[in-house]
């Protein structure tokens, strides 16, 4: 698992930095850019840091927990190992009010982004942190590569610490 952080200052266009910084760290761990997991997790760092920017005015810190490069002895052991991978994302800003989901109505510019958040993350949710918050979600990898080769009878299966293979 790598960790990797990146201090957001109170202003509006760190949005986009934070982006940026999020597609090349992506990209180190291995996630393509053209991956759906990738553009699903660049916009939810967009909703994330955005609330943290413009709901406290406050400097956040954004994190990301990424899957380790895999390097396993075969094919489909490392093709496993990147099917069950889960990616955390979390913003830590210094204010203790609670994250409040809202209804946008019809033409409403704002308003959906815990919407987008729970429909969008497997799992999310938030806590207090000191004298913040720490809101975090998380999405599994499941890449059409991985999955298929989980299911091909010639690739090996993993199961906890034990290997099998598919007959």
């Amino acid at each position: 698992m790598l960790q990797v952080q990146l201090e957001i200052r109170p202003d509006p266009a760190e949005v986009g930095r934070a982006r940026r910084w999020a597609r090349s760290r992506l990209a180190v761990s291995g996630i393509e850019a053209d991956e759906p997991l990738a553009e699903t997790l660049i916009l939810l760092v967009s909703e994330l840091v955005t609330n943290a920017v413009v709901h406290t005015g406050r400097p956040a810190v954004l994190r990301l927990s990424l899957p380790s490069p895999v390097a396993g002895p075969t094919a489909g052991e490392r093709a496993v190992a990147e099917a069950v991978a889960t990616v955390r994302l979390e913003v830590l800003d210094a204010s203790a009010r609670p994250p409040r989901p809202r209804c946008a109505d019809g033409d409403d510019t704002n308003g959906r982004g815990l919407a987008l958040v729970d429909g969008l993350a497997d799992r999310w949710g938030w806590s207090g942190e000191g004298a913040g918050k720490r809101i975090w979600c998380e999405v599994d990898r499941c890449s059409a590569t991985a999955a298929a080769a989980v299911t091909c009878d010639s690739a090996p299966a993993m199961y906890g610490d034990l290997a099998f293979e598919v007959v």
